[in-house]
């Protein structure tokens, strides 16, 4: 067998090997993980603004029952934030995109952009009939490195400590605004 062959097996392999591996390594989260966001220390601010927490919506509380970490939703004066303390690495983590996409919002203008503190965020415009918003959202964790990329923060997450930080940002837009 030649050299390519070898390293064309050998990759089959590992790929084939390599989620059952990671299902040993990082066993699925029991059902009551979610049941644990009373012992989370929330944020109390964004940008400087105070947040008020909002009760989840059943989607969100759906979500939130297989979910390994905890869900919260806050409120602070224009901005709603969905909040999430993600305590293992999960597929169960996706992009805002997927979900406006599901709930059949359209999805444009996707771009990284850069707030006033240097913070990258992924943001995109999701509109529904004549209703826009503005959504942003990164993860990141307490040791400072973040993610705008759920995919690329998932295969760090499998080679690293948690918990993480998931935080999505939607944004009223009027119908002036844009991306």
């Amino acid at each position: 067998m030649n050299t390519a062959r070898i390293f064309l097996v050998g990759a089959c392999l590992l790929a084939a090997v390599l989620p059952v591996a990671v299902r040993a390594w990082f066993p699925a989260p029991s059902a009551t993980a979610a049941v644990r966001s009373t012992s989370v220390e929330w944020p109390t601010h964004f940008r400087g603004r105070p947040l008020t927490q909002q009760p989840l919506a059943a989607l969100d509380a759906r979500f939130a029952s297989n979910f390994p970490g905890a869900i919260a939703r806050f409120f602070d004066g224009s901005n709603t934030l969905i909040v999430r303390r993600v305590t293992q690495p999960t597929r169960r983590l996706h992009p805002a995109t997927d979900c406006f996409r599901a709930a059949g919002y359209s999805v444009r203008g996707a771009s990284a952009m850069a707030d006033s503190a240097g913070n990258y965020w992924h943001c995109f415009v999701a509109a529904q009939g004549a209703r826009s918003w503005r959504v942003c959202e990164r993860i990141h964790n307490d040791k400072a490195a973040a993610w705008t990329d759920v995919s690329a923060w998932y295969w760090d997450a499998l080679f690293s400590s948690g918990p993480w930080w998931a935080i999505t940002v939607v944004t009223p837009l009027q119908a002036q605004d844009g991306v």
